[in-house]
């Protein structure tokens, strides 16, 4: 998704939004000057040949690990002449595969367009700052086309350096603060929820805990859903998750508690807040929305009230394949339809876990061999009394693809410290 404030929208002095042609246009009959965060190129991007570093994917790794910026090919560098660019020729799908191909770890956020006068074209990059920083480059020897090299690009003023080794070590120094900081403000979305389960019901039970935070939050007070921007998510999130798992025997979550219950969320602390605690009947479920992105979700995965009956204490208490999985699904749809509603541009850091709030039974694991089948407990499965979180991303305006993957990589590491 493209940034809304650039350095063509400081130099123009115009407002927040989409670059356009004309913006393009009078920055280079200003002679706005290269920066760390403008590149200008006159010739369209050229695949890597003989065993050369693929240009484009250095220009773009530099660029995120220093601060963002647009690259904008059509123009010249000296002359910063709008020479414009062959429209039929240029193919952003491939170049972003390029860039998927050479720079690791992956860049999730980049928005490459062409944007056209009619008469002229130009092709813009637009490159977020990247919260995985450093980003490495990776190519081919010319002699050795077995063997890879890799170099740490940044933009110093106009023009791209190589990182020196003190500074790969600062730059990732910097990433692990940055996921210190996130991480620890999962674990306290995680914590409160399991405090608010514990509070509610007193019965030993496994839940599935879920929270799903932005790398770049949105700022307090920037955007507040109103109730029936909250509903239709939840809504469009119960059907999404249909897609991403079309043959599943469990009804999530979502579908679980009820139209009347899912279709009323609640107010809460810059959230809006959809429970089911107060029904006598389903399997007991919270959905949070907040205002910043987050998305936080618990289901009990033990029983559903008056239909089965809970376990007591000291009873190991079933884990099933087909629920967690269902969970999965409800939660990852919950967090595309977030992301889209709220039209973030920053990669979802989704974290899952199986916990006890009251009581330190062991979790013991349901599964069928065949799929569809009656879930029962392998001989060989472990019974652990505690489970890790498992941890997976989601770029901006992810596909159901992508949506499908990060579903099978929640449900796989969970069920995967079972021994299944």
């Amino acid at each position: 998704m493209a940034r809304i404030w650039t350095r063509l929208h400081e130099h123009l002095g115009c407002p927040p939004g989409p670059v356009t042609f004309d913006m393009v246009r009078q920055a280079a009959a200003n002679n706005l000057e290269e920066s760390d965060d403008l590149d200008w190129k006159e010739m369209l991007p050229q695949p890597p040949r003989d065993g050369r570093w693929n240009e484009l994917a250095k220009d773009v790794a530099a660029m995120a690990n220093t601060r963002g910026g647009l690259i904008i090919f059509g123009v010249q560098d000296k002359t910063t002449a709008l020479t414009g660019i062959d429209a039929e020729t240029a193919n952003p799908q491939q170049y972003t595969q390029w860039i998927r191909n050479h720079v690791h770890p992956y860049l999730p956020d980049l928005d490459i367009s062409v944007l056209t006068d009619d008469v002229k074209s130009i092709l813009v990059v637009d490159v977020p700052a990247s919260e995985m920083a450093p980003h490495f480059v990776y190519g081919g020897a010319a002699r050795d086309k077995e063997q890879q090299t890799a170099v740490v690009p940044y933009r110093d003023h106009d023009h791209t350096a190589w990182m020196a080794e003190h500074q790969i070590e600062r730059a990732y120094r910097d990433r692990f603060a940055r996921i210190g900081s996130a991480e620890e403000e999962i674990q306290r979305h995680t914590d409160f929820l399991v405090q608010s389960i514990g509070g509610h019901d007193s019965t030993p039970s496994a839940w599935f805990i879920a929270v799903a935070r932005p790398q770049r939050p949105l700022p307090r007070g920037a955007y507040r859903m109103n109730r029936d921007e909250a509903r239709a998510i939840l809504e469009a999130a119960a059907s999404r998750a249909l897609d991403l798992h079309p043959h599943e025997l469990v009804p999530g979550p979502l579908r679980g508690m009820g139209l009347d219950t899912l279709y009323n969320p609640r107010p809460g602390l810059h959230r809006w807040v959809c429970n089911n605690f107060e029904m006598p009947i389903n399997r007991e479920t919270v959905v949070e929305l907040l205002f910043d992105g987050t998305v936080v979700m618990a289901a009990n995965l033990s029983y559903i009230r008056d239909v089965e009956e809970p376990p007591v204490q000291g009873d190991d208490l079933p884990v099933s394949n087909r629920v967690v999985t269902a969970c999965c699904c409800d939660f990852v749809a919950t967090v595309q339809e977030q992301q889209r509603k709220l039209r973030l541009d920053s990669t979802m850091q989704l974290t899952a876990s199986i916990t006890s709030p009251n009581g330190r039974a062991a979790f013991v694991p349901r599964t069928s061999t065949w799929g569809h089948g009656r879930e029962s407990t392998p001989t060989h499965a472990r019974r652990p009394h505690h489970l890790q979180p498992v941890h997976s991303v989601l770029s901006p305006a992810a596909d159901d693809g992508e949506g499908t993957r990060s579903v099978d990589e929640l449900r796989t590491d969970l069920m995967n410290q079972f021994g299944l």
